[in-house]
């Protein structure tokens, strides 16, 4: 076989009508269309094809060009051992069709772009959709793949179909090279298998006491359970939460929970009440619910919001940061009852019917004292549930005459910034835009008031308290108010949640930065009262922020259509990876973050019906997806790539990326789940 052809390189697009192709003219690379000249030229030359088929308005056809067509030497690899075609599959869809069924009928995932290695003679071999420029994630960089094929290609031609196996073995080899740490899907399906068989069977949670929520660790199991379909890791979640939500670590009468709880039943709390704890479960529940509709974990979340409502919402209309276990000096003491006093308040009978149901006794379960659980109570009908509702309120009343735990009424940016994001991803779910609203009032006090500097420069304080601001934020703060800001912009499409966004994280940028990792230091590099700079990518009772800007990131890049900030959560992610190694389950936050970099679905509604199709997309688990609305070409900075889909179709359309690959249009709203299901099938 011909080492290379006789012809001079040269970019044949100038010729061709499609936009798409003409998009292309000045790419490196030796593009041919694809006709007779072109199928001629690998016979003649020897060498098999390398055929790449896209649209204009396909996101991933646009990243694979930017980082592997426009690049020299990339392009020198495909020049030398392939011949190159490049094909418009709106104006070939017979071509698409026949690479494409033969990309499904090799296994492998569909979509665009679609890249597919032929014989010279046009017959399929092996392909795939996007692939990067350098090896990550477990995917082998795309000149590594160029090689391997065309190795195949000169070395065992006879076999190449027979040896399919074999070269995606040595590329899956390549893909993880000695040395360098390697975190992708397979990886990340074994870890949440490990975590998985941790849990506690009976009693949900990891297994042993004291028994903390573990927000991180149950989402990334919700996240295998998208993943890999596999509803084990769905129903180990469900089981935990309902756990939690019958145990003695909800408060059954005031809403919401509590830290942790010292046995390994959910019986025994520690008493005081976290606003970050509250804001991961309250998602957490309206996950669970979008799956399964179960009751209980809707009434949860009303009830954890109605508690926020009512004990932690400030004047200024942000949250407080928590409450105290104690009172009068003994924990627990708020929230405990005896046996004769619930008889007092609702009467005998109505009294032993309550009981029953919470596990009250003359002996008690904590101390001498009963903590209200529905653990081991008796199945209840609706009528049931309606009279407990009843006595469940006169206990409140009563119980607010008692002298109350502290409140610790400090407003904490990055807190807040986790629970405004909640208030957002749940009322979409449970259909409750009075949370919307709260989350809405919350963030413009902290945009408002916890934010210096002017316009170019705007950075978060910490902490505020009766009019004085702890100065400058914290890492934290930003990572938290980051997303809060974006999870507001796609639930409302309003584009100053965006302009926000993006005005945090420059400055995020600019006093966090660590250049060595591509992650974020726990301080602002002139707050000047320390004598070194905190560097943590471990989880705590919260995300790591560094997890969480790299999910921002992500979004980020959909939403502004900058790619500059997905490359930045390249760096992040895998920077931080590989000091994360040593104890990946430290850092379930970023595998969560990976997940989505990995398999986020980019759904852009356009047209004048841009908002009905928007409300549809919402309505997918927000884990996953980033929805960004776009009317007109003027809502859309000029460099969107968004601007081509507007002009891709005529009316209203959805536009969907998933898994580094892109659909075509969805022209009805309640379609784009399936769009969405069967990108990532």
């Amino acid at each position: 076989m011909s080492s290379s052809p006789n012809t001079a390189h040269r970019n044949r697009l100038a010729q061709a009508t499609s936009p798409y192709l003409l998009q292309h003219q000045h790419n490196p690379v030796d593009w041919w269309q694809w006709g007779p000249e072109a199928l001629a030229e690998a016979k003649r030359s020897n060498r098999p094809i390398m055929l790449s088929i896209g649209y204009a308005a396909c996101h991933w056809c646009h990243v694979m060009a930017h980082e592997s067509f426009e690049d020299e030497a990339t392009a020198q690899v495909m020049n030398e051992l392939f011949v190159n075609i490049k094909v418009d599959r709106e104006e070939r869809p017979d071509i698409d069709q026949i690479y494409m069924n033969a990309l499904h009928l090799l296994g492998e995932q569909g979509g665009w772009p679609l890249t597919m290695f032929l014989t010279p003679a046009a017959e399929p071999v092996w392909g795939g959709t996007y692939f990067p420029n350098e090896a990550k994630y477990g995917r082998p960089a795309f000149t590594d793949i160029l090689r391997e094929v065309s190795r195949m290609f000169r070395d065992e031609p006879a076999k190449i179909e027979q040896n399919r196996a074999a070269l995606l073995a040595r590329l899956t080899d390549r893909a993880r090279p000695e040395g360098k740490v390697t975190f992708g899907l397979k990886e990340l399906d074994g870890a949440a298998k490990q975590l998985g068989n941790a849990f506690d069977t009976v009693h949900g949670g990891l297994r042993g006491a004291p028994k903390f929520p573990q927000p991180a660790i149950l989402e990334m199991l919700w996240r295998a359970g998208l993943r890999t379909g596999d509803a084990r890791f769905f129903e180990t979640v469900e089981h935990t939460l309902e756990r939690m939500s019958e145990g003695g670590i909800y408060d059954h009468l005031g809403g919401g929970f509590s830290r942790y709880s010292v046995d390994d039943k959910w019986l025994v709390p520690h008493f005081e009440k976290m606003l970050y704890d509250n804001a991961q479960l309250l998602e957490l529940l309206a996950l669970a619910y979008q799956r399964n509709n179960n009751p209980l974990f809707a009434t949860r979340a009303r009830e954890t919001v109605a508690w926020l409502q009512r004990e932690m919402t400030t004047p200024q209309g942000a949250f407080s940061a928590s409450l105290d276990a104690d009172s009068e000096g003994e924990e627990g003491k708020f929230y405990v009852w005896s046996k004769n006093e619930i008889i007092e308040l609702i009467g005998p009978e109505a009294g032993g019917f309550f009981m029953r149901h919470y596990d009250v006794s003359d002996e008690g379960n904590f101390e001498g004292h009963n903590i209200l659980n529905r653990s081991t109570a008796p199945p209840r009908s609706d009528a049931d549930e309606a009279r407990l509702k009843a006595l469940r309120d006169i206990l409140l009343d009563a119980r607010a005459a008692r002298v109350r735990p502290g409140l610790d009424d400090k407003i904490l940016a990055d807190w807040n910034g986790l629970m405004i994001a909640a208030l957002v991803n749940a009322g979409i779910i449970l259909d409750e835009p009075s949370w919307l609203a709260m989350a809405s009032r919350a963030f413009d006090f902290i945009a408002g008031s916890m934010t210096k500097g002017d316009r170019q420069n705007n950075r978060l304080g910490h902490s505020w308290r009766e009019g004085q601001l702890l100065f400058p934020g914290l890492a934290s703060d930003f990572a938290a108010m980051i997303r809060a800001a974006l999870a507001l912009f796609e639930a409302t499409g309003e584009m100053r949640f965006l302009d926000q966004a993006v005005r945090w994280q420059g400055a995020f940028d600019k006093h966090h930065s660590d250049p060595q990792t591509g992650g974020y230091y726990w301080s602002a590099d002139d707050a000047g009262d320390l004598i070194l700079r905190p560097h943590s990518a471990a989880d705590d009772a919260t995300p790591n922020p560094n997890a969480v800007a790299a999910q921002n990131l992500v979004r980020l890049s959909a939403l502004t259509g900058d790619d500059q900030w997905r490359r930045q959560a390249d760096l992040l992610l895998e920077g931080i990876l590989a000091v994360a190694a040593r104890n990946m389950f430290g850092h379930v936050a970023l595998l969560n973050a990976l997940d989505l970099r990995l398999r986020a679905a980019e759904i852009v509604c356009t047209g004048e019906d841009a908002e009905r199709f928007a409300q549809a997309a919402l309505r997918l688990p927000f884990v996953g997806r980033i929805v960004l609305r776009a009317r007109s070409a003027a809502e859309l900075p000029a460099t969107h790539p968004a601007q081509a889909k507007l002009e891709a179709v005529a009316g209203s359309a959805a536009f969907v990326c998933a898994g580094e690959r892109c659909s075509l249009p969805v022209m009805e709203p309640r379609e784009i789940a399936l769009a969405v299901e069967a990108m990532r099938v």
